[in-house]
C-alpha cells in the first residue's frame, strides 16, 4: 500500500467518524488489509464493497474511497505490472467493468499528484483550465461537470459559509453538487487549522462526508 495512499486514508476515515459521531469500529483496518491485498484491482473492488456491505455506517464515503482505491493502484499496483499495462485489453476491461464507480474527487487527486511531482502550488484556475483543459472544444464533458465550479472562481477568497451557501443552491442532479463544498474548499484553503477544519464542519450540511472528503483533499496535498 502506499505511504500517501495510507495516510489519507487514515485521515478520511478518522475526519469521517468524528463528524459522524462512531466510535472506532475497525473500519480504518478493514480497509488496510484491502487495500495491501496482493489479489487483482477487481478483486480489490469486490473486496472493498464487502466491507461496506458489512459496515453500512460509512456507505456514504463508498466512492470516495473507491477513489484512493484506484489511486494507490496507480501509484502501487502498476509498478508491479508491465510497462504498458494501462493500454492493455486486461486495463480497458476494467475500466469497462468500473466506468460508474467512484466520484469526481479523483481528478482533483490527479492533479495534486501531478503538482507534487512539478513542485507548484494546486490552484483553481489551474486545475480547470491546464489539467481539465475546460476551455477545449474537445473537453466540453469536462466544461459541462465543473461549471460551477467555473462560474464561482471567486469563491477561493471568500469563506467555507459562503461556499456552502452556493453549494447548497446547485440542483441535486448536477454531478458536482456533492463535492462542490469540499472541492471549493480545499482550493479556498489547502492546509486549514484545526479551528479552520472545525469551522468548514461547522458550515456544512452534510458533515460526515464533507469531512472526509476535505481530509483526503487535504491530506493528500501534504508531501
Amino acid at each position: 500500500m502506499d505511504k500517501h495512499i495510507e495516510n489519507t486514508l487514515a485521515a478520511a476515515i478518522s475526519a469521517y467518524e468524528k463528524a459522524a459521531n462512531i466510535s472506532d469500529t475497525g473500519f480504518l483496518k478493514q480497509l488496510e488489509v484491502v487495500f495491501s491485498h496482493e489479489a487483482g484491482y477487481l478483486q480489490k473492488v469486490d473486496l472493498l464493497d464487502e466491507a461496506f456491505d458489512e459496515q453500512p455506517r460509512y456507505e456514504a464515503i463508498r466512492e470516495v474511497i473507491f477513489d484512493l482505491l484506484l489511486m494507490n493502484f496507480f501509484a502501487s499496483d502498476v509498478e508491479k505490472l508491465e510497462e504498458d499495462y494501462l493500454e492493455s485489453e486486461e486495463w480497458e476491461h476494467i475500466e469497462e467493468q468500473t466506468v460508474d464507480r467512484g466520484t469526481e474527487l479523483l481528478n482533483l487527486l490527479l492533479y495534486i499528484r501531478e503538482c507534487i511531482d512539478d513542485e507548484i502550488e494546486p490552484a483553481l484556475d489551474d486545475f480547470l483550465k491546464e489539467f481539465l483543459l475546460v476551455d477545449e472544444d474537445e473537453f466540453q464533458d469536462e466544461y459541462r461537470i465543473y461549471e460551477p465550479m467555473l462560474s464561482n472562481q471567486l469563491l477561493v477568497d471568500s469563506n467555507y459559509q459562503e461556499i456552502n451557501r452556493v453549494a447548497a443552491g446547485l440542483n441535486d442532479e448536477q454531478e458536482l453538487a456533492e463535492l462542490f463544498y469540499p472541492m471549493m474548499s480545499f482550493f479556498m484553503e489547502k492546509k486549514p487549522t484545526e479551528a479552520q477544519f472545525a469551522a468548514y464542519i461547522e458550515a456544512s450540511n452534510e458533515k460526515a462526508f464533507d469531512a472526509a472528503v476535505y481530509a483526503v483533499a487535504i491530506t493528500y496535498n501534504q508531501n
